[in-house]
């Protein structure tokens, strides 16, 4: 059986990466699933993370979605439950996690029969008793290393999640795909406020589509209005 890291490149997996390399922990293989919609500043990472692995000779491999991200939430033929039909899932997020679930099947399937390292800190104990099943390990719980800690732990190390001057995890709670519906509007806010770049981004999708990103209440476009009259 084989030792595989699934790395999702945020602040909890990639702590769990560096220790495990550091303590020279058992690591044959790390597997990232990118889904095509990641921060620019992951894919940063993974590309300095690249020559540590192959220095250490750890195998890397990328999953990706069996179709097109966009092709899933504008396109794809879908059945409702009440019989219906419709073009797309739309946002990926709430009762609708298409995204996630087709990434956690993915990574689940290809790590079978081999012991997998899941990234969750010590202080997501529904997130841990919840993944608990088969070869699952879960080094950070073991180490006791909160979510505060491993962000601490890759600032030490040097590695930060900068996109345009901005540090991310100083504005979002947690740095996931950058169009995920289940971002709060706290960090929607801060989208607004420090990432133009991506909250232009957020429009045209939601341009494209008729369910409201949030609360199946408020539109991205309902939202910017909302922001823009608040200090």
């Amino acid at each position: 059986m084989k030792y595989i890291a699934s790395i999702s490149f945020g602040k909890d997996s990639l702590a769990m990466l560096l220790r495990l390399i550091e303590e020279n922990k058992p690591l044959d293989e790390v597997v990232f699933y990118d889904t095509g919609m990641e921060f620019e500043c992951i894919y940063k990472l993974r590309d300095k993370i690249l020559p540590i692995l192959k220095e250490h000779k750890i195998k890397y491999t990328e999953l990706r979605p069996k179709e097109p991200f966009f092709y899933t939430m504008f396109y794809k033929p879908v059945k409702k439950k009440d019989g219906s039909s419709a073009n797309g899932y739309s946002w990926c997020g709430g009762r609708c996690r298409w995204g996630t679930t087709e990434k956690l099947k993915a990574l689940e399937k290809y790590s079978k029969g081999n012991y997998e390292y899941v990234g969750i800190a010590y202080d997501e104990p529904q997130r841990l008793n919840k993944e608990r099943k088969g070869n699952k390990l879960f080094p950070l719980a073991e180490w006791e290393m909160t979510e505060k800690d491993c962000l601490k732990y890759c600032y030490d190390k040097g590695f930060n999640w900068n996109e345009n001057g901005i540090e991310l995890y100083s504005i979002l709670d947690r740095v996931s795909c950058w169009c995920c519906a289940n971002k709060n509007l706290k960090e929607l806010k801060n989208y607004y406020k420090y990432l133009p770049f991506y909250w232009g981004k957020l429009k045209e999708l939601q341009s494209k589509t008729s369910r409201p990103m949030k609360y199946n209440k408020y539109t991205v476009f309902d939202l910017e209005e909302r922001f823009k009259n608040e200090k």
